[in-house]
């Protein structure tokens, strides 16, 4: 590593400005490095389809003096990587519960106020009405970040509707799902390192279709951002085999109470609504309890009332 840049910074910082062979590269290196590592220049330009002098000038593109040096590197990331149990041993070993409690929750309040520094407000703005103004809303989030995807998917439709939460384990899906998107639509993409390809491939298929395009990523460098409309930039970083996903949840609960707060009325609305569904198909207890034999409740309710005055009294 050279200069505090290892490989996959430099992938990342040169993505935009890559041809499409050298894009392959770059996505098969980040989605297959443990194997990457061990190929030679012809055998991994072999497995894209593409010539080894194409692997070697990018290489040299992203400032490497040959694919033997970038071999090299890539090794040494794949190493850091494979050793990630043993830094999270010497971060925390001999640590007690409560010590690595703290630790991780102070680190996670780090990721918070590094964020609030970084964040650009004119770039939350304009998430914010690009997601009232669309038809549609598409919302994508792989592996870890499906939960994160989940979260956005259900408070997005109490707010406004039309919203799809696209759930796939292939790109052809993400395509049929995303079939009929165009201008007046928008897509939510969320990803962290590693980044999903399919998640990058749906993002640039919305931006080839005039879609407005959102992303929620951890830097500026991020591939992510090279098809978006704006980027929501929240910080991920932590000693662990996770990353830490506390200020992207943070930064998807600043987008929701700042979407209630532009329809206020819709959401009372759809709150009013579900509370009446609630109710009328008896989905949480109190609407159950109402079946039980009302002798029984009321014995039931007598012979607690009479514990807790025994227990204020002393008596066991």
């Amino acid at each position: 590593m050279e200069n505090g840049r290892d490989i996959i910074t430099r992938i990342n910082e040169n993505f935009t400005g890559m041809s499409k062979g050298h894009r392959a590269i770059a996505a098969y290196i980040r989605e297959h490095y443990d194997q990457a590592a061990f190929m030679t220049a012809a055998r991994l330009g072999a497995e894209l389809g593409i010539s080894e002098s194409t692997v070697v000038r990018f290489a040299a593109g992203i400032g490497y003096d040959g694919y033997p040096q970038m071999q090299e590197a890539l090794a040494s990331w794949v190493k850091s990587r494979l050793s990630m149990v043993q830094k999270v041993e010497a971060r925390y070993g001999g640590s007690s519960q409560s010590e690595i409690l703290a630790s991780v929750l102070s680190a996670d309040m780090d990721n918070l106020s590094r964020t609030i520094e970084s964040l650009d407000g004119a770039s939350f703005h304009t998430a914010v009405d690009i997601i009232l103004e669309a038809r549609t809303v598409y919302i994508l989030g792989i592996r870890s970040c499906a939960p994160l995807a989940e979260f956005l998917s259900f408070y997005l439709n109490m707010i406004r509707g039309n919203i799809v939460l696209l759930k796939t384990t292939s790109l052809s899906e993400v395509f049929e799902q995303m079939l009929r998107i165009d201008k007046r639509d928008a897509i939510v993409g969320i990803s962290f390192p590693r980044y999903s390809m399919r998640t990058l491939k749906a993002m640039e298929f919305a931006n080839d279709r005039n879609a407005r395009v959102i992303t929620i990523t951890d830097s500026v460098h991020s591939p992510m951002n090279l098809y978006s409309s704006c980027n929501l930039c929240a910080c991920s970083e932590m000693v662990s085999i996770v990353d830490s996903l506390v200020a992207p949840l943070s930064v998807i609960n600043a987008l929701v109470v700042a979407l209630c707060l532009k329809r206020p009325e819709t959401v009372k609305e759809s709150l009013e609504a579900l509370e009446g569904a609630w109710n009328n198909y008896q989905v949480y207890m109190n609407d159950e309890i109402d079946f039980m034999d009302e002798d029984a409740m009321l014995d039931f309710t007598v012979h607690n009332t009479l514990d807790a005055h025994s227990g204020d009294q002393g008596i066991v």
